[in-house]
C-alpha cells in the first residue's frame, strides 16, 4: 500500500494545482519557484500514490485524466481544510483577531460595555463580538459549556454555588456596584431616603418576571410570611417603568438604570426610595479559567481593565466639577 501519508502532503497538491491552472510544466515550475524535474517527480509521486496517471497528452497539450479530475477535486477540498485548521489556529494563537462570544444578564444595564467596545473594536478592528442576553440560568449553562466566553451579569447569584464553581472553575472581577431602586406611588417618602420593606407589605407592584435577577431579590427581602404582590410581570425595564407611571403601581429597577434614565422618569408620579434591607449587589464580569490561555481574551481583558480605570477616573473628576457648580447629582 503506498505510504499516502507522507505522498499527499499540501505541497504536492499545491503543485499538482499549479499545473492545472497553466497544462505547462515549464510555466507551472517557474510560477513555483522550482525547476521542471523537481514538478514532475512531485506529479510522479502523486500518480504513484493515486495507482493511475493524473495527465495524458495530446501532441504537447496536457489534459486531466478521470482519475486527475477526481484527484483534482479532492486536492481543493484538502487545502480548504488545512487552510481552514490553519486560520482557526492563528486566531487562536492571535491577540488581534478571531470571535469573542459575550452574554449579558437580560436585565442589566449594559451602556459601560458597549462604550469599551466602540473603543476596543477602533483599536482591533479585526476581533468580531458575539453579543446575546439570556437569563441566569441559561447564562451560566452557556458559560458552562462554553459557548460563551465571558459573561456579564450581577454578583451573588444564588442559582450557582459561588463556592464551588466561580472559586475553582472560574474568574469574575466586580466593576459596578449596583443597588435596588424603589419607584413608588406612597407621597409621604422623601426621595432618597430609606424605608423598611415593611411599609410595602400591602403595596402592588409590577415587576420583571420571576427569571430575572431582581424579582427572586426582592421576595428575599420580604421573606417567606410577606411575598410581594405582583399582579403584573414585563421583561422591559423601560415597558415596566411606563406602566407604573400609568397605574399605581409601584415597581423596582436597578441603580444604574436609574443613574442612566432618571430625566425619563415621571418624579412627579413615582419617587425614588431605598429599602433599609437592601445590601447591594455588583454587575461582574465571568469567565472560566481557561480562556486566558487564548490571547485575545487576555487582550480583551486587559484592554477593558485600562478603559475602567479610564472611565472611573473620569466619573470622579466629573463629580467634583458638577458638585463645585453646585449640581444635583
Amino acid at each position: 500500500m503506498p505510504k499516502t501519508d507522507t505522498i499527499l502532503s499540501a505541497k504536492s497538491l499545491h503543485y499538482f494545482l499549479q499545473l492545472i491552472d497553466t497544462m505547462n510544466y515549464t510555466q507551472a515550475a517557474q510560477i513555483l519557484g522550482i525547476t521542471q524535474p523537481a514538478l514532475t517527480q512531485q506529479v510522479k509521486k502523486l500518480e504513484h500514490a493515486i495507482g493511475a496517471p493524473l495527465f495524458g497528452q495530446m501532441g504537447k497539450k496536457l489534459y486531466l485524466t478521470e482519475a486527475g479530475k477526481e484527484m483534482e477535486t479532492a486536492a481543493v477540498e484538502l487545502l480548504n481544510t488545512i487552510n481552514g485548521v490553519v486560520s482557526d489556529i492563528q486566531e487562536y494563537t492571535q491577540a488581534d483577531k478571531g470571535n469573542i462570544s459575550v452574554g449579558i444578564l437580560n436585565s442589566l444595564q449594559s451602556n459601560i460595555f458597549y462604550q469599551f467596545l466602540g473603543e476596543f473594536n477602533k483599536k482591533y478592528p479585526d476581533v468580531t463580538f458575539t453579543i446575546n442576553y439570556f437569563d441566569r440560568k441559561e447564562l451560566w449553562r452557556r458559560l458552562d459549556t462554553n459557548q460563551v466566553d465571558m459573561a456579564i451579569m450581577y454578583l451573588p447569584d444564588n442559582t450557582k454555588k459561588e463556592d464551588t464553581n466561580l472559586r475553582h472553575q472560574y474568574n469574575y472581577e466586580s466593576f459596578y456596584d449596583d443597588k435596588l431602586v424603589i419607584l413608588t406611588h406612597k407621597t409621604t417618602f422623601e426621595a432618597g431616603e430609606s424605608y423598611p420593606v415593611s411599609r410595602f407589605v400591602n403595596r402592588k407592584w409590577v415587576a420583571y418576571p420571576d427569571n430575572f435577577y431582581l424579582t427572586p431579590l426582592m421576595h428575599g427581602y420580604f421573606g417567606k410570611k410577606n411575598k410581594p404582590i405582583i399582579p403584573i410581570k414585563i421583561g422591559s425595564t423601560k415597558e415596566l417603568i411606563k406602566m407604573a407611571e400609568n397605574s399605581d403601581y409601584d415597581t423596582f429597577i436597578t441603580q444604574s438604570y436609574y443613574d442612566a434614565h432618571r430625566y425619563e422618569i415621571d418624579s412627579t408620579n413615582l419617587t425614588p426610595i431605598y429599602l433599609k434591607e437592601e445590601h447591594g449587589f455588583t454587575i461582574s464580569y465571568v469567565y472560566r479559567k481557561g480562556k486566558l490561555e487564548i490571547p485575545r481574551m487576555q487582550n480583551l481583558l486587559k484592554e477593558w481593565e485600562k478603559f475602567l480605570d479610564k472611565h472611573q477616573n473620569f466619573s470622579k473628576l466629573l463629580n467634583n466639577y458638577l458638585l463645585s457648580q453646585n449640581f444635583i447629582l
